[in-house]
């Protein structure tokens, strides 16, 4: 588990660092449509949690779609990077 923490710790600072902002946009958000702290908090917790990790994936997917455009674009014209 230490290596994958060390292997993506960029895309986990950006996980995190997405999951706080996107907790508190929903409970500021919850708290104008309920009127209600409790429920506002509850509900920011749930959906955000669920993005966040969908988000590792996300970025964890672009990256390497960047890695496989990086060998195409170095590739010669057999196909074999150079």
């Amino acid at each position: 588990m230490a290596n994958f923490a060390r292997a993506n710790l960029e895309t986990l600072k950006k996980t995190a660092s997405y999951y706080v902002m996107h907790i508190t946009v929903a409970a500021v958000v919850g708290y104008v449509v309920t009127g209600n702290l409790w429920m506002a908090l509850t509900l920011s917790l749930v959906e955000p949690t669920v993005q966040a990790v969908a988000f590792f994936f996300h970025e964890k997917a672009w990256e390497r779609v960047g890695k496989r455009r990086t060998l195409l674009t170095q590739a010669g014209p057999s196909g074999v990077p150079a």
